[in-house]
């Protein structure tokens, strides 16, 4: 059964694309993206129930990201990055959930996860440096979670890292402007953020090794959802490649539509040409069998952990391969569509280079990346157990 969001969305979807070259233009949300998502209640798919939001099957988190990304691929973007936050704040400490979510359900939270700061252990807590990249749809964030090494005295950090999670208010950090200049996925606002000596309380951090893992941390706090017993890089990836795929699925529906009428420069129409015909049919199925690998995924890991069993490297190695490659192979095939759409297609005036070029933008997120990955799980399925880099983001 299609979730109430993802109905929602559907509803809006007109209004989502109609608000889509304003978003890219601002570089960053534009309001009225920004209301329809609020309205649809993407971000609070993973939310708690008590505080307002669905705790719903992250298969339905994906679809809603999905519907959200063939529209505007930005604002799917952002949906499928901060829509991943709520569900790590519930694993949290009930008085930082408050204090994010007690007075307005609807506060965003952004990122990102990058160790790219030192936290220097203090009386109470950590006193906080750093600057990090890559925080989308921050502006209309008020908290965010940023990852950080564990410092000593010194404020350097201890090797090996000792990496944890830390959530600070909007007072706390600052935004970079003109920091967010690329050739897609322009709209998502993916601006730096930095820290300069802000005092995070214990009580609004985690510690990685624990959330990365997805044991235990919900029963300490009381979460007994299933989907609040998941990995983190299970969940994470989720959303960043179901945005992708709903890119690939916008790319597909744009492309239809531009050459439903066309006439080649030698007096063809389109839909006369056999080979062009052949890449539609081609990349359609292409990119419907990412988004079934990438739904099967997350479904058999929540089915393992809604049985109460043990979710396995090996089973957390499989789902991130197939993530991988259901993202790259729903872009493939928006090259195969877009290399078949004429010169005209490059025009501004036309939305199927937006897609392409957002596509690709999506494509080049770290964990999109298949070198070790790949690696690591060819050694799984041969009864190794892959040790130190291999095990990165698994």
């Amino acid at each position: 059964m299609t979730h109430e969001v993802v109905l929602k969305v559907e509803e809006i979807a007109a209004q989502l694309a109609g608000a889509a070259q304003e978003t890219e233009d601002l570089g960053k949300l534009s309001d009225q993206s920004v209301k329809l998502v609020r309205q649809a209640g993407v971000m609070r798919m993973l939310q708690p129930t008590d505080f307002g939001g669905y705790a719903a099957h992250p298969r339905d988190f994906a679809e809603s990201v999905m519907a959200v990304a063939k529209h505007c691929g930005s604002t799917g973007w952002v949906c499928g990055v901060g829509g991943v936050h709520p569900w790590e704040m519930a694993l949290m400490d009930r008085k930082l959930q408050e204090e994010v979510w007690g007075e307005d359900p609807d506060t965003w939270i952004a990122s990102p996860y990058a160790a790219q700061g030192v936290a220097t252990p203090t009386d109470g807590g950590y006193i906080l440096h750093g600057h990090w990249n890559f925080s989308s749809g921050t502006d209309h964030c008020d908290w965010i979670f940023l990852g950080a090494m564990v410092g000593d005295a010194e404020g350097n950090a201890v090797m090996p890292p000792t990496i944890i999670h830390v959530v600070l208010p909007r007072k706390d950090y600052t935004i970079i402007d003109d920091t967010w200049d690329v050739i897609g996925l322009q709209g998502t606002g993916s601006k730096d953020v930095v820290v300069d000596g802000a005092f995070v309380p214990s009580y609004r951090t985690m510690d990685y090794e624990e959330v990365q893992a997805g044991e235990g941390v919900a029963e300490r706090v009381g979460r007994t959802e299933t989907v609040y017993k998941l990995p983190f890089w299970t969940m994470f990836p989720l959303g960043i490649t179901a945005a992708v795929i709903g890119i690939a699925e916008g790319a597909l529906a744009a492309h239809l539509d531009y050459q439903r009428e066309r006439v080649s420069a030698i007096g063809t129409r389109i839909k006369d040409d056999p080979y062009v015909m052949y890449a539609i049919s081609d990349a359609a199925a292409e990119i419907a069998a990412s988004r079934t690998q990438l739904l099967d995924g997350i479904s058999r890991v929540y089915d393992l952990a809604d049985a109460g069993q043990t979710i396995s490297f090996e089973d957390r190695s499989l789902v991130r391969r197939n993530q991988v490659r259901s993202a790259w192979r729903a872009v493939h095939a928006v090259d195969e569509i877009f290399a078949r759409s004429g010169g005209n297609a490059v025009r501004r005036t036309n939305v199927v280079q937006r897609y392409w070029r957002d596509a690709h933008v999506g494509l080049q997120h770290a964990i999109h990346v298949p070198g070790t990955l790949y690696h690591s799980t060819a050694l799984t399925t041969m009864g190794e157990v892959p040790e130190g880099p291999l095990r990165a983001m698994i």
